[in-house]
């Protein structure tokens, strides 16, 4: 059985994005005998970019954009380690994570996303906020959006960037805001140089004109200097009432990637049309994180989708000393921009369209990829061997082990008759009596477990 092949390689998955979420799935429908798989990740869940303007426009509640962590963890048969990576020593083969000892791999990935923090922009710290990572976003602007309701906050957004995010996101904050029946919404996008470089000139200027009408301020030629806490400067001198600024102005890798003295480009892990580490035979980078030096992209959540099933094909191969598969992303790929309301355009190859079918077909794409990582398949368990001692078969079909936990030295009934013979517990505030391999406990009227 699959239980009794002894553990000889660690694959340890470095962030808890897109590809790896679906390499999860993909292993616990065919694990590899013999490798042990890491998960490290701060959260138990992780947001889905492609709804995230859909669950600030209203349309979906934040418990729709996670992915369960935890969840397919447990069905690949993967370990879970909450806290946030920190370095990695590609010599001796290291994770360094913050607040708990280093993990050991023979495989590493990455697919840890990226940064839209400003740390250079004087008081963005302070009172900025970043459209990435995701989940500080969603929280931070349902409790902004009831500040406003409430009549607290003035009812105003700067958004730093002219880019599709940044766009994006504009009208799906005036959508909520309208929806709310704020009075007087305002929202400004600030940009520096072209808006929407990345799409069409139709398509642009259709995205434009929607700014426009759902008015929606746009300022190109400057920058910000400063960030307050109800008022953004312009490099102009002018200055702009704001009491949320988001920065959505493109993409940065995490500062610790710099010293994980992997081959970088503009500060993201460059990797070869295998997705491994250039350099490092042993090291993989996938989605936004990683350059494709051989196919350079934008950064697009797209990418991350098509490339899980190489991932996971590439780490098999480098497991059995197979050979690598060769990824060659798409020229080009199909834009859904939601128009705040359920209405979205799309652009491809310099083609543009849009209306309320395109939102449901975005949305349709969207509830597929949630469904495929959240509706698991029942995998059957492994065979069985053909010839086993009497017994065997009939206590894995069902009858009680031999043991009674990890903390039992004795069989199950010895166990049981003993403690039976202990008094029950006299405290209040003890609710488990004996018999029980953990302690249920009610303090402060929480009940807690101790095992």
């Amino acid at each position: 059985m699959q239980s009794q092949i002894p553990l000889t390689r660690d694959v340890v998955l470095i962030g808890g994005g897109h590809s790896h979420a679906l390499l999860l799935r993909k292993w616990g429908m065919d694990p590899l005998p013999g490798a042990r798989l890491t998960v490290i990740d701060p959260n138990p869940t992780a947001p889905y970019s492609g709804m995230l303007p859909g669950h600030i426009a209203g349309h979906y509640p934040r418990a729709a954009l996670e992915l369960d962590l935890v969840r397919l963890c447990r069905f690949a048969g993967a370990a879970l380690v909450m806290a946030p990576a920190r370095g990695l020593d590609p010599q001796a083969r290291r994770v360094r994570v913050q607040g708990r000892p280093d993990i050991a791999y023979d495989i590493a990935s990455f697919d840890v996303g990226i940064t839209s923090s400003l740390p250079d922009l004087p008081g963005f710290a302070a009172h900025g906020l970043p459209a990435k990572p995701l989940g500080e976003l969603s929280a931070r602007w349902q409790a902004w959006l009831e500040s406003c309701a409430q009549g607290k906050t003035r009812p105003a957004i700067a958004i730093i960037g002219a880019g599709v995010a940044g766009v994006e996101l504009a009208m799906a904050m005036m959508h909520a805001m309208r929806t709310r029946a704020l009075q007087e919404p305002a929202v400004t996008v600030i940009e520096a140089a072209t808006p929407l470089p990345d799409l069409s000139p139709k398509s642009r200027a259709a995205l434009l004109a929607q700014l426009s009408r759902m008015g929606i301020a746009l300022r190109t030629g400057t920058t910000l200097s400063k960030v307050e806490a109800t008022q953004i400067h312009l490099s102009d001198g002018q200055i702009l009432p704001a009491t949320l600024t988001i920065g959505a102005a493109g993409t940065h890798p995490y500062d610790w990637i710099a010293d994980t003295g992997l081959t970088l480009h503009e500060g993201f892990i460059a990797v070869d049309d295998t997705l491994r580490a250039l350099g490092h035979d042993n090291i993989y980078a996938v989605g936004d994180c990683a350059h494709l030096s051989h196919a350079p992209r934008p950064k697009a959540g797209v990418y991350a989708v098509r490339e899980a099933p190489y991932l996971y094909d590439n780490i098999r191969a480098a497991l059995t000393g197979r050979p690598q598969r060769h990824y060659q992303p798409q020229s080009d790929y199909l834009k859904l921009i939601s128009l705040g309301g359920k209405q979205a355009l799309a652009d491809k190859f310099g083609m543009r369209s849009s209306g309320a079918w395109l939102w449901w077909l975005k949305n349709r794409i969207d509830l597929k990829f949630m469904e495929k990582v959240h509706n698991l398949p029942a995998m059957p368990p492994p065979a069985l061997p053909a010839q086993m001692a009497e017994g065997a078969r009939e206590m894995i079909a069902g009858k009680p082990p031999l043991c009674g936990g990890c903390g039992a030295k004795v069989g199950l009934e010895a166990l049981r008759a003993s403690l039976a013979a202990l008094p029950r517990p006299a405290r209040a505030d003890v609710i488990s009596g004996p018999g029980d391999d953990a302690a249920i406990l009610r303090v402060g009227g929480a009940t807690q477990v101790l095992t």
